[in-house]
């Protein structure tokens, strides 16, 4: 236990990220970690070679746009803190603790995580998600295995579904209420070690 507090004693400004991420030292510690040895060379940023060395994202389909949310637009580093922040989204719900009202809506609450998961749909950043933006994911999903009339088809009857305003698209409000009966938290948490 006494190791990660000497860590974080190397990560500048820890306590806030801990305040901000809900993060224990532990977790932070071992983001540190995982930054440093993502941080080959030591430059102190990530870029987006840097995102292309982990198995697990060079795996997911979905994987470039997952690296690209680390990204501020335009922005070609990433800083530790950036890293925690995005990371934080991940983070499981803790129910146990009383959420201050004042304070801002944290990353890993629900509206959050569908907050990051939409905006993987929407690479247009228009605020909706298109027939031909969920084609795109729905073919970097599935591949090969389904032929086009198919996904098409899939895209269709979602769009036609979620779309409550009629305008052939899926608003972030469409996008949560169609996903109202999903456990969000359990399909985008990682379990973060102790």
């Amino acid at each position: 236990m006494g190791s990660s507090y000497s860590v974080l004693s190397n990560i500048p400004d820890a306590e806030e990220i801990m305040k901000e991420t809900g993060f224990s030292p532990s977790h932070l510690s071992r983001l540190y970690d995982r930054f440093s040895v993502l941080d080959r060379e030591e430059k102190g940023f990530l870029s987006l070679s840097d995102f292309q060395h982990i198995r697990e994202l060079d795996l997911n389909p979905l994987g470039d746009r997952i690296i690209s949310a680390f990204f501020a637009p335009g922005e070609e580093k990433v800083n530790f803190r950036s890293f925690v922040r995005v990371l934080a989204h991940f983070r499981p719900l803790d129910t146990t603790r009383p959420r201050d009202p004042s304070s801002p809506e944290p990353a890993n609450s629900r509206t959050s995580k569908l907050k990051f998961a939409f905006q993987l749909y929407d690479q247009d950043k228009d605020g909706k998600i298109s027939r031909s933006e969920l084609l795109e994911v729905l073919r970097m999903m599935v591949g090969m295995q389904v032929t086009n009339e198919q996904l098409e088809s899939i895209a269709d009857r979602t769009i036609q579904e979620a779309d409550l305003d009629g305008d052939s698209a899926i608003s972030f409000e469409e996008f949560r209420k169609s996903l109202e009966k999903v456990n969000i938290d359990h399909k985008m948490s990682i379990r973060f070690l102790r």
